[in-house]
């Protein structure tokens, strides 16, 4: 290898919640009160509000100083990694990848930041113009018709795409009847999860011996019940089905809609889209394929794009364009809407990013990062391969397009080490893997995407950090026994995880639950 391993050692403060930083009486800023010829003519600037909507008693914020919150935010930030901090190929299908400074530039502009989603229409048109124009590219990129960025995650994208699957379904009589849905195994989770939510009946289809969806298993499966199927291509594998026009051609033949789930699409910009495809609708997820930060669930877009024929089915409002006037603006009149599914019209600075970064690369770059994506896969695929104790699910079909998930099967096998130890330890070097499959369909499994931004010395030292833990599980475990040695993070406990008794979601709730324990310690 390169020798590209170099010492780490986070920074650790044991940072305390910020309201327990906080003291009775700080202030970061002090506003100044009006001056008597002010109060005189707009008078004391509560009187004017009506007495329902006044709060009774003072909000429950800490009291701090400024220099103590940004101290407070910066120790917390020397505690975390990310694309900006270290090489995070390991983020598994989350697509970590570099977003142009530029583009956040423009996300955190005035004349972004200070927008209101209640401005009369006529004071946003630049915003508007941006929203539509999204569309337009995304018309190309995905070969359908009609957008909505109101989706405001991947998972939001497949519900939105769920609640017009229940609309159409109901507008043709048919929804009592069609009340199943069909997915497979190493699609998305949430293309499973959120047909639940919205009371179908979930089928997953098992793969063959190749990691392809059974196509048996899906001719026995499909009928006049099936009222959609939610696919993600390449599935999590990073395996890509070849034959998913007989899928999608089908499901049309029994009635039922084709929804793509492109969450991830970083492999297939300018190569292959979801018309084609024969899908029907499909989302992408503009914070991981483009250009916004993957942001730990936020903030997102799951940008929508629908067939024509689907148009009046999509969530208010949308954003359209009147030749006549010259302007754009939020039409709610969609006689057949599904509703809405997010307050307001999406999240705008996620969108500008994406409106950005494609602008900038134009059809031919947007073929050429994914293109680069599959090379830097494939070869830190062989590369992989050659470490010890490290396996490929379903070697049987060897082509793999943006990510594959590999198995430290054999390495288990052999020293009693699996992922989660191989999990700790890599935070010695300054990096991380996914490590979030459960249940393990895959035995001992990780995920690796990576993608355009990352050079090939990039991927030669992350190999090089695998290769040095593979060599310690045969040769030094107590090393890894012990790991991680120089990183903030530490054994974790799932059952805390698994407990919601242990749950804090709120500051309110974590004082109920636990102000008797730090009193006592």
């Amino acid at each position: 290898m390169t020798g590209l391993l170099r010492p780490f050692h986070q920074m650790r403060w044991n940072e305390p919640i910020i309201y327990q930083l906080g003291r009775k009486g700080q202030r970061g800023i002090l506003v100044p009160e009006a001056e008597p010829e002010i109060s005189e003519v707009a008078g004391d600037g509560l009187s004017s509000i009506p007495e329902k909507v006044r709060r009774s008693d003072l909000p429950n914020l800490p009291e701090m100083a400024q220099p103590h919150v940004v101290r407070h935010f910066n120790h917390l930030s020397h505690e975390n990694l990310g694309a900006d901090s270290n090489i995070d190929i390991g983020q598994g299908t989350c697509t970590m990848k570099h977003s142009p400074k530029i583009n956040e530039t423009f996300a955190r502009s005035p004349k972004v930041t200070d927008l209101h989603p209640y401005q009369d229409q006529s004071t946003v048109q630049g915003v508007l113009e941006v929203i539509y124009r999204t569309g337009e590219l995304f018309k190309e990129i995905s070969g359908l018709d009609c957008c909505s960025i109101q989706p405001g995650g991947g998972s939001h994208g497949a519900l939105a795409m769920a609640c017009m699957v229940r609309a159409w379904h109901r507008d043709r009589g048919e929804d009592a009847q069609r009340d199943e849905v069909i997915t497979t195994l190493f699609s998305h989770p949430a293309d499973a999860a959120v047909p639940k939510a919205k009371g179908y009946k979930v089928i997953i289809l098992p793969p063959d011996e190749e990691g392809l969806p059974d196509l048996e298993a899906y001719r026995n499966a499909v009928s006049e019940r099936t009222a959609a199927i939610f696919f993600t291509n390449p599935e999590d594998t990073g395996i890509f089905n070849p034959r998913i026009l007989e899928f999608t051609e089908l499901a049309h033949r029994h009635g039922a809609l084709c929804c793509y789930d492109q969450a991830n699409a970083n492999g297939l910009l300018g190569i292959a889209r979801a018309r084609e495809a024969g899908f029907d609708m499909s989302f992408f997820n503009l914070h991981k394929t483009f250009s916004s930060p993957h942001g730990c669930g936020g903030p997102a877009t799951g940008l929508v794009m629908v067939d024509k024929k689907l148009e009046e089915f999509l969530p208010v409002p949308v954003v359209k364009y009147d030749e006549i006037m010259g302007r754009y603006f939020l039409d709610f009149s969609l006689p057949k809407t599904c509703g809405k599914v997010k307050a307001f019209f999406g999240v705008v600075p996620v969108v500008l990013r994406a409106y950005a970064w494609i602008m900038s690369l134009g059809a031919e770059g947007l073929e050429e990062a994914s293109r680069t994506a599959i090379l830097n896969n494939n070869y830190f695929m062989k590369k992989m391969l050659q470490v010890r104790g490290c396996s490929m699910s379903y070697p049987k079909h060897p082509a793999r397009i943006e990510q594959v998930r590999y198995s430290w099967e054999e390495l288990k096998e052999d020293t009693g080490f699996g992922t989660a130890d191989v999990q700790r330890r890599i935070a010695d070097f300054g990096t991380h893997y996914w490590g979030s499959h459960e249940p393990f369909v895959i035995p001992e499994p990780f995920t690796i995407e990576p993608s355009e931004s990352y050079s090939k010395d990039d991927l030669d030292e992350y190999l090089e950090i695998m290769e040095q833990i593979s060599r310690e599980c045969y040769e030094e475990p107590d090393i890894i026994r012990h790991a991680p040695h120089n990183s903030t993070v530490h054994h974790i406990d799932h059952d805390y995880f698994d407990d919601p008794e242990k749950w804090a979601i709120t500051w309110r709730e974590y004082n109920s639950k636990y102000e008797g324990y730090f009193k006592r310690k």
